[in-house]
């Protein structure tokens, strides 16, 4: 998905175009914020390329142990160098949350502070090595990732890209859920199961859903493209695609 339409991004590619930017805005904001320059510093303007920037970003949170941090940032590395799609993704959701989120005013916003946006690359890790069979490891991830971000995401979940978890905190979503494209979710949203099930237990969520703060979607069901929940709803059933729905439990509010 191109975000950019200029010669330079046609040039460059857009994984530089956009670490460019990046470091544009985080020189622009060594000059304001001196207290944080060490911050600005480690995390964009010592590195060479989005890789390396976005791998520190991830390991940065995730780890406070510093014999170690190199090698969790060297894993990190080689499931981006090695898994170009991801970096893609990452990409994607970067300009979902500057398009999306009203408070949000740049891209270095996101990256640094936006703990929605690093939970979900963190995820984006863990899926990458636990597909590869290197479960424990992934799913250590996701334990610290509960720890430190309060967001807990299964690393077998199915999650496409140009997504935003705007806050985020309390989000927890079930090891069989999937999720589409362009898709919002707010805080203290649970994809979950309803207790009574096993093996596929988890929601379905189509393409360009919105999913509002506090809203609970239980069980193996399927939340059509373009439908909408309202915050603070709980969804037992399925919704069809571009329905709003609302309530406990969730009944359509449009289209009736």
């Amino acid at each position: 998905m191109r975000f950019f339409n200029n010669d330079e991004y046609l040039e460059v590619g857009e994984s530089t175009y956009m670490f460019n930017i990046l470091k544009q805005e985080a020189r622009q904001a060594l000059v304001k914020n001196p207290l944080i320059n060490q911050v600005l510093y480690k995390s964009i303007l010592a590195h060479s390329d989005f890789n390396a920037s976005l791998a520190w970003c991830v390991v940065d949170k995730l780890n406070k142990d510093e014999e170690r941090f190199r090698d969790w940032y060297l894993i990190v590395v080689e499931v981006y160098n090695n898994n170009p799609e991801i970096i893609n993704h990452a990409l994607s959701d970067l300009h979902a949350f500057r398009e999306r989120d009203p408070a949000c005013y740049g891209y270095l916003q996101v990256m640094l502070f936006f703990k929605g946006f690093i939970a979900l690359q963190c995820y984006r890790v863990a899926h990458e090595l636990y597909i590869q069979g290197k479960k424990e490891t992934a799913l250590f991830i996701q334990s610290r990732m509960s720890e430190v971000l309060s967001i807990d995401i299964h690393p077998a979940a199915k999650i496409g890209s140009g997504i935003m978890f705007d806050h985020a905190h309390c989000l927890v979503i079930g090891e069989t859920a999937i999720i589409g494209n362009n898709v919002s979710l707010f805080h203290s949203i649970t994809l979950g199961g309803t207790g009574k099930e096993h093996g596929d237990r988890h929601p379905k969520i189509g393409d360009n859903v919105t999913i509002g703060a506090g809203a609970k979607i239980l069980g193996n069901i399927n939340i059509g493209d373009n439908a909408k929940v309202a915050a603070g709803s709980v969804v037992l059933e399925c919704v069809l695609e571009g329905k709003t729905v609302a309530g406990v439990p969730a009944r359509i509010v449009d289209g009736q």
